[in-house]
Parts: structure tokens; sequence; C-alpha cells
């Protein structure tokens, strides 16, 4: 059995937090994580109790074969896309974030713009050399393919790269 691989902490928090109880949905878990072998493969496990309901909650998620020791915040992953988030999720993590870049707090408007930023560049490292957007095949949630079908332009290489060089210039400012 093949699990998803998450490249990093940072990126298997995040798809915890969009992936909510199916019971009450609730995204309020204190998850505990640890390493396991399941069916000869090893994988790490992000296990707790939901705290709106109760209900125990367990994801699993392949390893990276790279050592992905964060060196910044956020850290999602390397240069290889997500297996994870698709290209509308992280365009609509961005889109989030990005909406609420609190403007009395130096400290959160920095680490907002940030994840927007890496959310962009999540979002890039889809798109195959040499093409101008991103592909098809990159969307497979529900959310990303609403992302998609809602402004298939916002998916072009050239607007992704001024949407991540604005936060980024923003961010040089804060």
């Amino acid at each position: 059995m093949a699990f998803s691989v998450a490249r990093t902490r940072d990126e298997a928090h995040l798809y915890l937090d969009l992936n909510p109880c199916e019971d009450c949905g609730s995204v309020e878990t204190a998850w505990e994580s640890t390493l396991a072998e399941f069916g000869g493969e090893l994988a790490a496990s992000y296990a707790g109790v939901c705290e709106g309901c109760g209900a125990r909650r367990e994801f699993l998620f392949g390893v990276p074969e790279r050592d992905t020791a964060p060196i910044t915040f956020p850290s999602f992953g390397g240069p290889e896309p997500s297996q994870l988030l698709d290209a509308g999720e992280w365009l609509w993590v961005a889109d989030l974030t990005a909406g609420d870049v609190p403007a009395d707090d130096p400290a959160a408007a920095r680490r907002a713009l940030a994840i927007a930023m890496a959310a962009v560049e999540e979002v890039v490292k889809f798109i195959p050399p040499g093409e101008p957007e991103v592909p098809e095949h990159a969307f497979w949630s529900e959310r990303g393919f609403l992302m998609r079908a809602t402004d298939p332009g916002r998916f072009e290489l050239e607007r992704l790269l001024v949407i991540r060089d604005t936060y980024r210039d923003l961010l040089a400012t804060r």
C-alpha cells in the first residue's frame, strides 16, 4: 500500500488543517505523530482525538526519500510537486492567507505573506518545464477543480509568478 508523501511537517500539518473531522467538521485535534511500519512500508502516522466530537482521527503519509528538515518557515517541500494538495488547493491557501494579512501585527503579517508566497511557489511546481500553465492532471480535489473552473487563467505561469513576486515584495516591506 503506497501512501501519499508528506514532504515536510509543515505540509502534513496544512493537509490536516484542510481536512476536518468527517463526523463534526472541526479541525481542532491535538495531533501526535509517529513513524510506523504498515504493510512493510514506513509511514508517518498523525493520530488524535477530535476536540469537537471525540472521534478518533488518523492520517498516514509516506515518508520522503531524502531529508526534508525545514530551513525556513514555511517549508512545504522540495522541488517536486505535492502529492497531498493539488494545484488548486495551494492557490486557495495563498488566497485565504493573503486575504487575511493583519495590518496591526507585523510578525503575523510577515508569517501570512510568507505562507501565501510559499503556497504560490507550490502551484508553480506543478508546471512542467517549458509549459505555460498548470496541467489538468494537477487538479484532483473538489476544491482544486472549483478553483480551476472559476478562473483557469490564474493557473498560467506568468500570472502565478507575478502573484508570487508581489507577495515577496510585500514581505520585504514588513
